[in-house]
């Protein structure tokens, strides 16, 4: 099965003030397939949301390609925009609808003519992200949890067949994050290729297939999660610190977490060794990896 979306040496510059270049994108190559959940990992600034504006065709790349559904982007924009479901990481309502209107207005555009379909899917919608109940409030009213719960559900009303989110989780407690997993879960099994881009290490740990470190716009690890967690292994210490010790533990090495204990701190860093502090080795997960990775081997 062809890949739902490739890129190929995409690239993405801006000019400055005083006409300095900054390379937003760099290179980047990437292929996605139906059904697979992918996630782009990265500090501010990486170059994920510029990366996502040009998959959903509202910003054009400087050099390279892409292909979507085997369709380049470039020629074929339109039937593109038709597949598309997409979150932006700011997103907007309009004032005078309320929250059930909003979703039926989306579904229109995505094409659900039929009024009861569209009446059926609107609702289901609403239920799946926990908004069925507050239907007739206004949008702009609504919490801003709600408020992105909804955003989600006009990324996902109507079916499309790749759905890009830009940081999705933004603005939702525990309890949401889960919701939101768990119905990306649900699309990935209807062969809808998802591609999320977060600076959140649970939202590609949770839900990701595979993924991609973006770090100053370049691709600097392409893999599955357990992938990467393989490489901080032997990496992941534990620390007993006194008070006096943590300043200079925390200036030493690139901390996960600092727990209060009995008799100081107990502190989880990332590290080739801890030196003359005694570390216990843990195991590593994700956000070791991340900080481990980024912190030594992004440059090389």
């Amino acid at each position: 099965m062809p890949p739902a979306i490739r890129t190929k040496n995409l690239t993405r510059t801006f000019k400055k003030s005083g006409q300095r270049i900054v390379h937003a994108l760099r290179g980047v190559d990437i292929e996605v397939r139906p059904g697979e959940i992918f996630g782009f990992l990265g500090p501010n600034g990486a170059g994920k949301t510029t990366l996502m504006r040009i998959l959903v065709t509202l910003m054009k790349p400087t050099g390279g390609s892409v292909s979507v559904n085997e369709l380049d982007l470039q020629r074929n924009r339109r039937e593109i925009r038709s597949m598309l479901g997409y979150l932006p990481q700011e997103f907007r309502f309009f004032s005078k609808l309320t929250t059930w209107e909003f979703l039926d207005y989306v579904a229109r555009l995505a094409g659900l003519k039929d009024t009861k379909k569209r009446t059926k899917e609107v609702g289901e919608m609403l239920e799946q992200v926990g908004l069925y109940d507050v239907r007739d409030r206004l949008a702009n009213k609504l919490s801003g949890g709600m408020k992105r719960r909804l955003g989600i559900a006009q990324a996902l009303i109507g079916e499309p067949k790749i759905v890009v989110v830009d940081e999705p989780t933004t603005g939702l407690d525990p309890e949401e994050r889960i919701r939101f997993r768990n119905l990306l879960a649900d699309m990935g099994q209807k062969d809808i290729a998802i591609i999320l881009s977060t600076h959140i290490v649970g939202d590609i740990s949770s839900t990701c297939h595979n993924m991609a470190l973006l770090d100053r716009g370049r691709v600097v690890f392409r893999g599955s999660p357990d992938e990467l967690v393989e490489k901080a292994r032997g990496r992941a210490w534990k620390i007993r610190a006194l008070d006096t010790e943590l300043e200079e533990i925390k200036t030493t090495f690139p901390v996960i977490s600092t727990i209060p204990a009995d008799d100081g701190w107990e502190v989880h860093v990332v590290a080739d060794n801890t030196g003359r502090w005694p570390g216990e080795e843990i195991e590593p997960n994700l956000e070791h990896a991340y900080v481990y990775f980024m912190e030594n081997q992004s440059g090389n």
